[in-house]
């Protein structure tokens, strides 16, 4: 019976090539947002599968979101949160909200979000407010329009997150803050008629 045991024991620790690197932590904070289950008949019957909807952001403007499909729900969602963590997007966070009033679109969804007093919270529904959440905002306004298809409404959260830009942006943009040349400065002006 000891022996049964000590040697489970041995084969959990990783060997070889695996057990030389350390394990990698992962950064931030994961939400599942939504676990479908799926049936595909097949000659014996029906068969079952999963499908994951996993919102992933580090509370500082990075946040991804992905879907993965397995046999079984744990697999699915392992698949979906490392697939959201390899493509995640970055945007402006502005005294915990958004800069300013934006719309996303994907698919049927539309998501429209506007920027908040402090003190607002976050003011979404279930998918937007986990993309929110991932990313850091605390202060939100957001209405979802047309299709409320949950994983369609996350994906148009990130649509409207990536056409933020940061007021430093958009003035470099118009070439605002861009500094006249010196050579334009000391340059002598032409005089008509001499």
């Amino acid at each position: 019976m000891i022996n049964t045991e000590t040697n489970k024991k041995e084969k959990r620790e990783p060997r070889g090539k695996r057990g030389d690197f350390p394990k990698r932590e992962q950064e931030g904070a994961m939400t599942v947002v939504n676990v479908a289950r799926t049936a595909k008949v097949v000659k014996g019957g029906k068969r079952f599968g999963f499908r994951a909807l996993v919102v992933v952001g580090n509370g500082s403007g990075k946040v991804g979101a992905a879907i993965g499909k397995a046999n079984q729900v744990q697999l699915a969602i392992n698949k979906a949160e490392s697939h959201a963590r390899k493509h995640m997007i970055t945007f402006p966070v502005v005294n915990e909200t958004i800069p300013h009033e934006t719309i996303g679109k994907f698919g049927a969804s539309s998501v429209w979000m506007q920027p908040a007093a402090p003190g607002s919270g976050v003011i979404a529904g279930a998918g937007a407010r986990a993309v929110f959440e991932a990313g850091g905002i605390k202060n939100i306004l957001s209405k979802s329009l047309g299709s409320t298809n949950a994983c369609n409404l996350v994906y148009a959260t990130l649509e409207a997150l990536k056409t933020l830009k940061s007021r430093a942006a958009v003035e470099a943009l118009k070439g605002k803050n861009t500094p006249v040349p010196a050579a334009a400065e000391t340059a002598p002006a032409e005089v008509k008629g001499a």
